[in-house]
């Protein structure tokens, strides 16, 4: 069966820091995609999610649906787009790990923190 690429484009006032990006990785996950990427940025003064993703026509309706079906709580979405895409799209571990480093440099100010205040306490 022949792969298609689509990028989709999730604008809202709160797509961000809702774990959209996560459970649209974890979907793709379960339909055995093996291109995905996914980022947060800003698109006309609005939060936006860019999603693209590689597989065969079946896979991609089904993710379609999803997207159009399921919001994180608390997402505020104002318009969902789809359209084809031509460029390469890397292999899902990359915007997993990328993911993953990026709450890891969130955790560690925090659990910095707490150890200091721990050690005040002890004293």
């Amino acid at each position: 069966m022949n792969n298609m690429k689509l990028k989709i484009i999730i604008n809202g006032s709160n797509v961000h820091g809702v774990g959209y990006r996560v459970m649209l990785v974890n979907k793709a996950l379960t339909l055995g995609i093996n291109n995905f990427n996914v980022f947060n940025t800003l698109l006309e003064g609005n939060q936006a999610v860019f999603a693209f993703i590689e597989g065969d026509e079946e896979v991609l309706e089904e993710f379609k649906d999803y997207v159009n079906t399921f919001r994180p709580d608390g997402a505020e979405v104002d318009r969902i787009s789809f359209e084809d895409y031509g460029n390469a799209i890397p292999p899902i571990e990359r915007v997993m790990l990328a993911i993953q480093m990026e709450q890891c440099c969130r955790d560690i100010p925090i659990i910095l923190k707490m150890l200091e205040n721990q050690d005040v306490a002890k004293i």
